[in-house]
């Protein structure tokens, strides 16, 4: 049996998405600082979820998500940059926006699941 693990795939795949987009922010606008923001902040949430699952304790879990759920932020904030700024049309970002949206919530419910069960 295979076990599935929902935020792990979406961002993943978000993170696959994500990159021949930061791909063409570098090689067709010629912008390299927002984009490379863009594609470490979206590929680290991901990285983080990995580390996460993979942690030794409780608080090394939760302690990875937390960060997870930052990078997402963080994401978030370099994308409508760019969205805002012309630089990825509107049509693209939002769609990646709300991918992201997707992920935080995720994050989110699992880090206030996290702090109820610490705290009973």
């Amino acid at each position: 049996m295979t076990y599935t693990n929902i935020v792990q795939e979406k961002a993943f795949q978000f993170s696959l998405n994500l990159i021949p987009v930061c791909i063409r922010l570098s090689n067709e606008k010629k912008e390299f600082v927002l984009s490379k923001q863009l594609l470490k902040s979206s590929t680290s949430i991901g990285a983080n979820l990995e580390e996460a699952i993979g942690g030794f304790s409780k608080k090394d879990f939760h302690y990875k998500i937390s960060i997870s759920y930052k990078e997402a932020r963080e994401t978030r904030y370099w994308l409508k940059l760019l969205v805002a700024s012309d630089l990825i049309n509107m049509e693209d970002g939002n769609l990646l926006l709300d991918e992201l949206e997707e992920i935080l919530k995720i994050l989110g419910r699992t880090i206030i699941t996290l702090n109820q069960n610490n705290s009973a």
